[in-house]
């Protein structure tokens, strides 16, 4: 009979290591974090980017981490919303670039493979 899964493993399917430091998220030291750079930056910085200001509500490594503790608690730190911090952001994570594009319909961003010269 298989075990049952517990809330937070059903959240995250990441590897054990990732698992570990999922649990610095939890920690006074980072809700300290959070919290200042949410004041800092009260907006979304994606959102002022594409011109709305939206409140941000996530406090977001710049610099993906992976494991290292010492960037995780260090940063650098940008505010997001919910919705970037969770769809465009960990997308270019994914990717290695951002999908946005121009007025025109152009991607921004120079990684991004329409970009690339040929």
């Amino acid at each position: 009979m298989p075990v049952p899964l517990t809330a937070e493993c059903d959240m995250d399917q990441r590897s054990n290591a990732a698992r570990a430091y999922r649990r610095w998220y939890k920690t006074k030291a980072w809700r300290a974090i959070s919290v200042a750079q949410l004041r800092k930056e009260p907006l979304c910085r994606m959102c002022v980017d594409e011109g709305r200001a939206v409140p941000a509500t996530d406090c977001d490594h710049i610099e993906p981490h992976r494991g290292d503790k010492a960037k995780f608690f260090a940063g650098p730190f940008q505010s997001l919303c919910k919705a970037h911090h969770a769809g465009a952001k960990q997308r270019e994570e994914r990717l290695g670039y951002s999908a946005a594009v121009d007025t025109d319909g152009w991607p921004t961003d120079p990684r991004h493979p329409a970009n690339a010269r040929q």
